[in-house]
Parts: C-alpha cells; structure tokens; sequence
C-alpha cells in the first residue's frame, strides 16, 4: 500500500458531498467521518505517519462505523465503504512500515 493510494481515496472521498439520509446516528457518523477525514489529513502532512494512539482511534472509528452503517440506506453506503476503506489503508499502510 502506497501514499498514493491514500492520496488518491482521499481526493475521491473529499469530492464526495455527505449523503443525504434520515439516521438517529447522523451526528455519530458525522463524528467519524470527521476523525477519520483527519487521520488522513495528519497522514499525509506527517513524514512519521500515524502514532500508536491516533492507530487505536481508526480501528475504533471502523469498528463504530460498522456498528452505526448496518441499518442505513443503501444509497449512502457508498459514502461510508469509502470512509472504512481510507481508515483500513491508513491501518494497513502502517501495518506495513
């Protein structure tokens, strides 16, 4: 897993505007797009990458966004699998230093 493909997940997720939906979980998820997103960001501003604390809240970011995406419209699911999917690279990436 490169930076690049980081990069390039990020660009696509940033172009994305948030899904519209009706969720008493909007504000959670809300939440960890926003921890994610800047996860991501302090990724790619980082030459050292991600430290041991900021690796525990993505796995516990997935881990919730599992949790709170079960029941959500199918036509905002696509918004959120980009979310997990930039959370598992920064974990694999990282996994792979």
């Amino acid at each position: 897993m490169t930076r690049r493909a980081i990069e390039t997940a990020w660009e696509q997720h940033r172009s994305t505007g948030w899904p519209r939906f009706s969720s008493p979980h909007e504000g959670e998820l809300m939440t960890l797009d926003t921890v994610i997103s800047g996860c991501v960001v302090y990724y790619l501003e980082s030459a050292d990458g991600l430290d041991d604390q900021r690796l525990g809240i993505v796995k516990d970011c997935l881990r919730d966004l599992d949790d709170l995406t079960t029941d959500l419209e199918a036509d905002c699911l696509p918004y959120f699998r980009r979310l997990r999917e930039l959370g598992e690279l920064l974990l694999n990436v990282q996994a792979s230093r």
